[in-house]
């Protein structure tokens, strides 16, 4: 068996936006440093997502050589998002069940967004680690956690991917997944049965198993919504009403994480799969 190591590292400035490949990164309170700082909200400050707009798949989130955030897409010119810190009015929004005080990045970022979108948007970003938490049936209390959906870190594999590519009519790239870390080396989803992991200086508990959603239909070259990889997820990975890939984690502190780093397994259940789901491997 091949030592495991992380793949690829992948940062979402933006909820829901392009994400960005790095060889390394980070590791703050609220998990990759700006991943899901950012969230697009409509007129009612709730939250926008790829599930209701598919084309922000097409939004290209980057850093400039400021520092400040960029966002391109066709048709549209460069957005550039200063410091939103400094100055700027604060709003609550909301992301799922949570209301969250947060951040509003000016007028022209909002101008953009309604633009591209073609109805009101406003960008929002969180400041504070202190203003939202994770869900403390599964996560150490007051753990602090982003605009993503529910926890700091997507892990996966390689090994996954490949096995469920081998089930399907046409491959799917990993970012169909959105994850932010990718382990190599494993056997295919042994990460189903991992608890505890350490990468470089940072310790990982794993949570909870990852229930996906419609945006993994979204192709994220043209925005056309298909029907996989839920329908053949669904036939070997689900559970309940839900269709499991990846596990969503939680991080010890502050540190940072390079591609290619050793994964040190630290505590992991038995062989005969993930008794927080009833998988079993197939």
């Amino acid at each position: 068996m091949s030592p495991l190591r992380v793949a690829e590292l992948c940062v979402y400035p933006v909820k829901s936006a392009t994400g960005l490949s790095v060889r390394e990164w980070p590791v703050d309170a609220f998990g990759l440093a700006l991943d899901r700082r950012f969230m697009v909200v409509d007129a009612n400050g709730r939250f926008v997502t790829q599930r209701e707009e598919p084309r922000m798949c097409l939004v290209q989130a980057g850093w400039g050589g400021d520092g400040k955030l960029t966002l391109t897409a066709e048709g549209r010119g460069v957005l550039e998002v200063d410091s939103p810190e400094g100055g700027h009015a604060s709003h609550d929004v909301t992301v799922w069940n949570d209301t969250v005080r947060a951040v509003d990045c000016g007028a022209a970022a909002g101008e953009w967004w309604s633009d591209y979108l073609g109805r009101p948007a406003r960008l929002m970003f969180i400041a504070e680690p202190t203003a939202r938490t994770a869900d403390p049936e599964y996560a150490p209390a007051r753990t602090p956690v982003s605009f993503a959906d529910g926890f700091p870190f997507l892990i996966t594999t390689t090994a996954s991917l490949a096995d469920l590519n081998g089930r399907l009519e046409t491959p799917l790239p990993m970012r169909r997944f959105r994850p932010n870390i990718v382990i190599e080396g494993a056997e295919p989803f042994e990460e189903d049965t991992w608890h505890r992991i350490r990468i470089g200086d940072v310790e990982f508990d794993l949570v909870k198993p990852c229930a996906r959603c419609s945006i993994t239909t979204v192709d994220p070259e043209t925005a056309q919504v298909g029907k996989e990889p839920l329908k053949t997820l669904a036939t070997f990975r689900r559970t309940g009403n839900k269709v499991l890939f990846g596990q969503n984690a939680v991080h010890s502190g502050p540190g940072r994480l390079r591609v290619g780093e050793g994964v040190e397994v630290l505590a992991s259940g038995s062989g005969g799969g993930d008794p927080r789901t009833g998988l079993r491997p197939t």
